[in-house]
């Protein structure tokens, strides 16, 4: 049975319009966004196979391209309007983090990294760069590969700092494996960025773990 034959108080759309978007399920948001389903299933059903081939939210959002296509009614097209929309949302949470202290917005912070690295499946390391305000001026991905102290160049990181003439970093990292517990290795390099940066009189507010949809905050639990 088409959507549209659907009881009008049941129809995702409609739902959404009049009681908000976080009514909706996982499934019936996909349903909006995607619109239509295809032959012999609806779109809230399609949305359930999205999730199902996937296994979460953050799976599909991670998806390459071609893994997205193989599922029947998808492609290039449905692809880049699903990036955009990430997108968007990403440039959003960083309006905000320019507009306001980032230490008002701790859980802004975390969804913006989530949005921004939680989803790669290979290790990145990101700054964001801060004025006196706290306020967000940029961030950068500065490293990508296998994260190591040898890896991760303290005088690199200093030398973008001062380039952005900025006060402060919040520091930030992903672990693909889905584990956001710091090792005992990203301690001992947010300890080094810490005595680099004070020489340049740049504090360093937290280190951030992000896997996915969680993250680790060194500031939350004592660690900076």
């Amino acid at each position: 049975m088409s959507i549209t034959d659907w009881p009008e108080d049941q129809r995702p759309r409609e739902r959404l319009i009049k009681l908000g978007a976080a009514a909706l399920s996982d499934a019936e948001l996909l349903a909006v966004f995607l619109r239509v389903g295809v032959k012999g299933k609806s779109a809230v059903e399609l949305g359930h196979e999205m999730l199902s081939h996937f296994g979460s939210l953050q799976g599909l959002f991670s998806a390459p391209m071609g893994s997205f296509s193989l599922i029947h009614g998808l492609g290039p097209a449905k692809y880049a309007q699903l990036q955009a929309v990430l997108e968007l949302a990403n440039r959003a949470l960083a309006e905000q983090l320019k507009e306001n202290c980032t230490l008002n917005s701790p859980q802004a912070v975390k969804h913006y990294l989530q949005l921004l690295i939680g989803n790669k499946s290979f290790e990145t390391f990101v700054v964001l760069f801060l004025d006196v305000k706290n306020r967000l001026i940029q961030s950068e991905e500065l490293f990508r590969g296998s994260l190591t102290r040898a890896s991760v160049y303290p005088r690199e990181i200093v030398k973008r700092a001062l380039h952005h003439n900025c006060a402060a970093v919040i520091l930030a990292h992903n672990h693909p494996s889905g584990h956001t517990e710091p090792s005992s290795s990203d301690i001992e390099l947010t300890n080094e960025l810490k005595k680099a940066l004070s020489l340049v009189e740049i504090k360093v507010l937290d280190h951030i773990v992000v896997a996915g949809n969680r993250a680790h905050s060194f500031a939350e639990h004592g660690l900076i």
